[in-house]
């Protein structure tokens, strides 16, 4: 077969998208049947008098539209299709076990919990209590799950009084539900300069004013918090100061005192998101154990016990617990009573508490996987989490860099993902190591990043 040149003419649009648009065409004709080997992407780009930075993208592109899938050392081809539809297969949260490597999920392990939540599901189904929990509860009802949530919160370094305690589901719902009972829209709302990627999507949708405080090596800068409680008038400030999202700092303790200190003089509410806290040790007290009456502090047991489970805790101030309550009850009601009693046996027997050891265990031997692929110069630090942040050498960009891993196979996370304002975007990638649950698929990814990493910029300096 001659080499597929697409046909660009009457097409609007970045020229990488009028590549993937043409090829999609020729894919869904048949002009491009299943197990076609594309051309390499410099040879598109020159065919096509584009940059090669133009078809990288438009490669990746094709490759998140799963059009094409790529293979080390024989090249990208288009993607077989599913015979009863005729589409491709969609992108998923699943594992996989072939076909490209995510490293782009910030997921924990999977499989650990399994044969403990069997374990516990049998005991609930064998007891008279069962369906009482297939029931509505009564605040009577949720007692012995507050008293769960208060030894897990004791766990993440947390004191709280029952009435403190707010079960929610999961952490996402957790920090949306604090949105929704303490702010109004047009309200302002400050995060971190790189953050939570979800927080803008859920600030947009409650009509809220947002505002990026800046960070630097040790993470969020309390004089940039300080400059904008003094030029403006923010109601809450989200941060995750313990293995922050993306760039996986821990704020020092003397940072957290002075935000802390800062957000009690200027009466702004800190919403302390902490789901990453049972994974570091040795961490500083959190500002909900520093400042408890002007934080809420979110935990959640998905990221270290099991991220199906959809259960966490958010702990209030005393005057802020019963707005919490009923914004909780406005989403969903309650939280599940089945997954509550799940979470209650798991953290009571101390099961959660060893699920979270085994997490932290393969984290730090994933960390060490990465330094030593990678190299020491590229991971000069690791931390205790599930994610890396790396910083790509001058002459890279982010996007030229996660096209080409893409190309050949490997999805990562670019620091625009995460940035609060696209000026703030850092040329630097996040690499998650616990989604690929197969270590040797993990090494692979690894591998080509590394190999990606050691070439010289594509088209780097050029233009879309």
């Amino acid at each position: 077969m001659a080499i597929w040149i697409p046909d660009l003419s009457n097409r609007d649009g970045p020229k990488y998208l009028r590549i993937v648009e043409a090829m999609a065409e020729d894919i869904a004709t048949g002009c491009l049947p299943a197990g076609t080997r594309l051309p390499p992407h410099r040879e598109l780009a020159y065919q096509l008098d584009v940059s090669p930075n133009t078809t990288s993208r438009a490669y990746a592109e094709a490759v998140k539209r799963a059009l094409l899938k790529g293979e080390v050392g024989r090249g990208t081809f288009v993607r077989s299709t599913d015979a009863a539809s005729g589409q491709a297969e969609p992108e998923t949260l699943r594992r996989r076990e072939s076909g490209p490597i995510d490293l782009s999920r910030n997921l924990p392990m999977p499989g650990l919990s399994e044969q403990h939540v069997r374990r516990v599901l049998s005991e609930i189904a064998n007891e008279t209590s069962l369906p009482s929990l297939l029931d509505y509860q009564t605040d009577a009802d949720l007692v012995h799950h507050l008293a769960a949530g208060q030894t897990w919160l004791a766990h993440c370094g947390v004191s709280s009084e029952l009435e403190c305690i707010v079960p929610v589901v999961g952490g996402q719902h957790g920090i949306m539900s604090v949105l929704m009972a303490l702010l109004q829209p047009g309200d302002l709302l400050l995060a971190e300069a790189l953050t939570y990627t979800p927080i803008l999507t859920m600030a947009a949708r409650l009509d809220l004013q947002t505002g990026a405080v800046a960070m630097d090596d040790d993470g969020v800068v309390p004089e940039a918090f300080e400059a904008w409680c003094r030029e403006a008038n923010p109601k809450a400030f989200y941060l995750t100061p313990t293995l922050q999202a993306p760039t996986t700092v821990t704020l020092s303790k003397e940072r957290r005192a002075r935000i802390a200190e800062i957000a009690a003089q200027n009466g702004v509410i800190l919403i302390e998101d902490d789901v990453f806290g049972p994974l570091k040790s040795n961490k500083p007290a959190p500002l909900a154990q520093i400042a408890p009456e002007t934080t809420i502090y979110v935990a959640s047991l998905s990221k270290a016990v099991a991220p199906g489970l959809r259960v966490g805790f958010l702990k209030a101030p005393t005057k802020l617990a019963s707005a919490l309550h009923q914004s909780v009850n406005l989403s969903v009601w309650m939280t599940p009573p089945l997954t509550l009693e799940v979470a209650r046996r798991l953290i009571e027997d101390g099961t959660a508490g060893e699920l979270t050891a085994q997490q932290q265990r393969i984290a730090k031997h994933r960390q060490n996987l990465v330094q030593s692929i990678l190299g020491i110069e590229a991971v000069p630090n690791l931390s205790d989490g599930f994610h890396v942040w790396l910083p790509l050498p001058e002459g890279w960009r982010a996007d030229v860099f996660s096209s080409e891993c893409a190309r050949l196979g490997v999805h990562v996370s670019e620091g625009r993902s995460f940035a609060m304002n696209a000026s703030d975007a850092p040329e630097a990638i996040r690499l998650c190591v616990s989604h690929e649950a197969n270590e040797e698929r993990l090494k692979r990814g690894l591998e080509i990043a590394a190999g990606v990493l050691r070439q010289k910029p594509i088209g780097s300096s050029m233009k879309i």
